[in-house]
């Protein structure tokens, strides 16, 4: 029986507790195994790419400075819970603080929609490389790319802000038990003893105008990329460029379709066993920083034959 202390105060706990995943609580200890092996690959294979891309001079393409943002993005996004939720699966070490909590909460939205709006501009280097290829060096250069980069942090920073703010009106009267591995939103909000309806309503608005836009601008872009390929005259480089995109296109939906599933599910789907809801929520926040660096990196040849030399010694 996990217990602590909570003062009776009727408005903020000093602090929360993190159950786990409900219902396999007796498997944390085993579940624990596959996420920190994919929390370790995940590190090994972004601190690569960072590395070969910032010692290769050759590597100073867009695409390749662009991969770099992801890599970063993808490296903060799985830090964020990963070494709470094997501290919980492995130390029984359930308490957060109240201030803690919140802060994890404000990194995991805002590093999110940051790596949101990074695939979004990664798909744009793409269009513009493969359908307005003249132009490609003008539109797109280091200036470009850091600002680009900058203004996704921003972005991403200035829309989840307002998720504390909504979460510092609730009062809570003495509830403090979170059935999750992290502290998020709306699993916050819902220990609340008062009204939640301007947190749902606000967090649905984020949800569609921000990564619901990142998604369809996406996809317009792939598609225009689609439409281009298919004018190509050789067949060998429409089957390249098929496999290339294709790959791409997998990984952008296994970003989208768990977080919206958990989004949605949060707010709609009661039938949905609470398990299944954690799982997802934690997989959508580390698969893609697993899957990223082997499709966008390992698939692309330069990046390859770097990171065979650098594990076989070669330099």
């Amino acid at each position: 029986m996990i217990s602590a202390s909570v003062p009776n105060a009727s408005f903020h706990p000093s602090l929360f507790i993190l159950l786990g995943i409900p219902g396999m609580r007796d498997q944390h200890i085993w579940a624990a195994i596959p996420f920190c092996s994919m929390y370790i690959l995940a590190l090994v294979a972004n601190s690569a790419i960072l590395y070969i891309v910032t010692r290769e001079r050759t590597l100073r393409e867009p695409m390749y400075l662009f991969l770099c943002l992801l890599s970063i993005t993808d490296v903060f996004l799985c830090s964020t819970t990963l070494p709470k939720m094997l501290a919980i699966f492995w130390l029984k070490s359930h308490i957060i603080s109240y201030r803690g909590c919140l802060t994890q909460m404000f990194f995991v939205h805002a590093i999110f929609a940051t790596e949101s709006a990074v695939l979004l501009a990664m798909a744009f280097d793409r269009y513009v490389a493969i359908c307005r290829p003249l132009h490609y060096t003008s539109i797109l250069n280091a200036a470009v790319i850091g600002k680009m980069g900058l203004a996704c942090v921003i972005r991403g920073s200035l829309f989840v802000f307002p998720f504390v703010i909504l979460i510092e009106r609730l009062p809570f009267c003495g509830h403090h038990i979170i059935s999750h591995t992290y502290c998020e939103h709306m699993g916050i909000a819902k220990l609340a003893c008062a009204s939640i309806k301007p947190n749902t309503i606000y967090g649905l608005t984020v949800a569609l105008s921000v990564t619901g836009m990142d998604a369809v601008l996406i996809a317009t872009s792939y598609g225009l990329i689609l439409r281009a390929v298919l004018r190509l005259p050789s067949k060998d480089a429409q089957c390249r460029a098929f496999s290339t995109c294709g790959a791409h296109v997998c990984v952008i939906l296994v970003f989208y379709v768990p977080a919206f599933f958990s989004f949605f599910t949060h707010r709609f789907g009661h039938q949905v066993p609470p398990h299944v809801h954690i799982v997802l929520a934690n997989l959508y926040l580390l698969l893609p920083p697993v899957l990223n660096p082997l499709v966008y990196g390992v698939n692309t040849k330069q990046i390859r034959l770097r990171i065979v030399g650098l594990f076989m010694g070669r330099r």
